[in-house]
């Protein structure tokens, strides 16, 4: 598969007082199990963060923004950047409910088009699959002051993965949820306890 998964660990964690990459959710760090679900699924496995020495122990590659303080937009710009490959898989690190057969099928999807983008509400790009095509329409974004991502889709080909195209593989619909404060956290933690104690 000619796609690297890739880990955004870069932002300031500001609205969860702590940082996310660390967060613990059954014992184990989150980032250690994103880490190691897409190591399966792909060649190669990155960590976009900005804290040197956090993720060492790892045993991935960890590289800083190439344009620091730009975003997620920024995020992933330097992940489609420096990916190995020509497609780059990229996913937030504060995801708890990993799945690895919504992002298989994600995978598949890549074909002719520059992304691939979850739409359920709105577009959830921080769980999509990006070419190196999409650089420089994002690079123009970044340079003109505009972060807001889904600016460079009209200038690229996306395929948009509509919510019922994402059910029949995230049936619970817990696969784009992210925790960006301490509540949405607590409420990640219930949940995996109820899924532990049913599985």
């Amino acid at each position: 598969m000619m796609i690297s998964g890739i880990i955004l660990a870069g932002g300031k964690s500001t609205r969860m007082g702590r940082d996310k990459g660390m967060l613990e959710i059954g014992g184990k760090r989150l980032i250690g199990r994103l880490v190691d679900g897409l190591q399966r699924i792909f060649p190669e496995v990155i960590i976009v963060a900005n804290v040197p020495g956090l993720y060492d122990d790892l045993g991935v590659r960890v590289v800083p923004d190439l344009i620091p303080d730009k975003g997620s937009l920024g995020g992933i710009y330097t992940a489609a950047a420096i990916a190995g490959h020509p497609w780059a898989f990229v996913m937030a690190c504060d995801m708890p409910f990993f799945n690895p057969s919504l992002i298989r099928y994600l995978a598949t999807l890549s074909g002719d088009w520059d992304a691939v983008v979850p739409y359920t509400d709105d577009w959830e790009p921080l769980y999509a699959l990006y070419a190196k095509t999409c650089l420089p329409h994002m690079e123009r974004l970044i340079h003109s002051g505009d972060l807001k991502i889904a600016r460079f889709f009209p200038h690229v080909r996306v395929r948009r993965v509509r919510k019922e195209e994402l059910e029949p593989y995230d049936p619970e619909g817990l696969s784009l949820y992210n925790m960006n404060t301490p509540e949405e956290f607590a409420r990640a933690e219930e949940w995996w306890r109820q899924l532990s104690s049913t599985g």
